[in-house]
């Protein structure tokens, strides 16, 4: 008798190659039999009419600070998702000196929107070094596992201190223990190292992370030290500048250590490449030898503006700087007085001093570059739907139509603003990329941008509109799968998931393809201190299965926690090896 078989469902496992309808029996936490299952389970799951597929990977979040003290590790647990790989973009709480803790929450709160009062309470910083963080993260059992890079930013605060927050060179022996620290958190068991190399990418107090320019010297001394322990991803967010010729140290980071380096490849005003050329130059690196792969988005990256958001288009005018600081309910007692509404809306605005000014002017004048967000909302939404057609078919100023947006549903309502991914106003260049193998689906940072985006759901946005409902031209389900399953999974050596095969984890989800909807975004205020976070649930997710154990079922934790950390690059199942031989 098998511990749990799955019957009669539509399987789609992972390889990219037709789906077939058929059982799986899983033993152990572990896919025993794929095809027709003639012994009983222990408990039997109906999946007939029903779409089976390997768990999610998600390779690009930050719930380095959530996963300490959260077991659910929602939102991404919410959307098929059963193994994700935090610690990206050179930010991170390892390793720590404390006297740095408040500076590292800092660094998360400016790049990545996490609530800096959430993380002081949340965190509990029983760890100083790498090493000691992982074991910290393998204490609490999870719905998921989780795995994590080393990140620049605390490797290099660690070692050089404040020179090292202040971006200063450093010398030959700073970077000798760099590299040393992040040889020993890989040998610990992280899946690689990050770093950010983006003016967009600064602390609350507006400092560039530490390692935005540093030189090829220290990036490539840090490679080697992976290649020397054997194994190591090699993470980056960059602006892509043409002087730092980053194609050029990637590929001979590459080549050299035979590591795979990754990078977050995106249709942004902030680099100097566009994505035309970002993807010229990856195929040119790989063809002379490297292993270099462009994280891709499958959708805009998207600001969600509210009123209780980190940002809305009102939120350089006077009339609201003068309301800011106030509690939610005497904030909306203003919104909803008339007189409030007409001088806030004769107001100019107030621009602070920036050196992105021209995407604060976009958030606050940008009406043909924002969209309103309903309840059945269109990531991919049209000219004629963006908020300056909308206001003068209504009859309105584009401000005014806006304004009385944000108040819809108590003040409850969201303005949508993708900021990077869709300069052509819809996603075709993304469908070219899906079918490239040196892409992988990444970019949805689970865990981060809690005021302003809420893209963890992107796992079920691939199979809703790219698989299903896309009217500009769809991709196949199997490619879908295999994109967000396999390939994720492979990319980082996660050589025992993304596959429905005898040996595999039993990471499965059990989906119904013609009910998955995703339903509308919500502000929770449910984050340690009081914390807010953008969340997003969706309906269609029947079963959510991790290491053989039922997480979720029809959308609610079960309270099964088979999660825990991965150290290292995972082995091909000796079954499935067999079977390949």
């Amino acid at each position: 008798m098998h511990d749990l078989v799955i019957r009669g469902g539509t399987i789609v496992d992972g390889s990219g190659e037709p789906r077939f309808v058929g059982d799986i029996a899983v033993d152990a936490g572990r896919i025993t039999s794929v095809g027709n299952v003639t012994a009983p389970g222990r408990e039997t799951i109906d999946a007939h009419g029903l779409i089976v597929t390997p768990g999610f990977v998600d390779i690009h979040t930050h719930y380095d600070g959530q996963a300490t003290w959260d077991s659910e590790m929602a939102p991404s647990s919410w959307h098929g998702v059963t193994t994700v790989v935090m610690g990206n973009c050179g930010v991170g709480f390892a390793p720590a000196k404390p006297d740095k803790h408040q500076w590292l929450i800092g660094l998360m709160e400016g790049v990545e929107d996490i609530p800096g009062t959430a993380l002081a309470e949340g965190l509990t910083w029983d760890w100083e070094t790498f090493p000691e963080y992982l074991d910290a993260l393998e204490k609490r059992p999870r719905t998921i596992d989780v795995a994590t890079h080393v990140p620049h930013g605390a490797v290099r605060a660690y070692v050089m201190g404040e020179r090292g927050a202040r971006n200063e060179e450093p010398t030959a022996d700073d970077i000798a223990q760099m590299a040393a620290i992040v040889a020993e958190g890989v040998k610990a068991g992280a899946l690689g190292f990050s770093t950010s190399r983006t003016i967009l990418h600064k602390s609350i107090d507006g400092e560039l992370v530490p390692g935005t320019t540093a030189q090829k010297d220290e990036l490539i001394a840090i490679g080697r030290a992976m290649g020397h322990v054997g194994h190591g991803v090699f993470e980056m967010a960059s602006d892509l500048k043409r002087e730092w010729d980053e194609f050029g140290w990637m590929a001979q980071m590459s080549r050299e250590t035979g590591l795979p380096v990754t990078f977050a490849m995106l249709q942004s005003i902030a680099k100097e490449l566009p994505w035309q050329e970002q993807m010229a130059e990856t195929a040119k690196a790989n063809a002379a030898g490297a292993n270099i792969v462009a994280q891709i988005a499958i959708r805009g990256t998207g600001v969600v503006m509210a009123w209780r958001g980190t940002v809305h288009p009102f939120k350089f005018r006077p009339s609201w700087q003068a309301i800011d600081a106030l509690p939610w309910a005497e904030q909306w007692a203003h919104l909803c007085d008339p007189a409030f509404k007409a001088k806030l809306l004769a107001e100019d605005n107030v621009w602070p001093e920036s050196d992105v000014m021209p995407l604060l002017m976009a958030i606050a004048l940008g009406w043909q570059l924002q969209y309103e967000m309903g309840e059945t909302f269109d990531y991919e939404p049209t000219q004629a739907e963006t908020l300056h057609a909308m206001a003068t078919a209504a009859g309105q100023e584009p401000a005014h139509y806006a304004y009385d947006l944000l108040c819809r549903d108590d003040g409850t309502g969201f303005i949508y603003f993708p900021i990077l991914n869709y300069a052509d106003g819809n996603l075709d260049f993304v469908k070219g990329l899906l079918e490239r193998e040196d892409t992988v689906i990444s970019l949805s940072d689970g865990g981060a941008h809690c005021g302003t985006i809420c893209d963890a759901a992107s796992p079920t946005f691939l199979l809703q509109h790219w698989a299903r409902d896309r009217a500009r031209g769809t991709t196949s389900l199997e490619n879908a799968i295999r994109r967000q399953c396999r390939d994720t999974a492979r990319l980082y050596g996660l050589n025992d998931r993304g596959l429905i095969a005898p040996g595999y984890l039993a990471d499965i989800n059990i989906i119904d393809l013609d009910g998955l909807k995703l339903g509308k975004p919500w502000l929770a205020f449910d984050l340690p201190a009081g914390g807010k976070r953008l969340l997003q649930k969706a309906d269609g997710y029947a079963w959510t299965i991790k290491n053989g154990s039922v997480t979720f079922r029809a959308g609610v934790m079960t309270g099964a926690l088979p999660g825990g950390l991965i150290r290292g690059p995972q082995a091909v199942p000796a079954a499935a090896a067999l079977a390949a031989e």
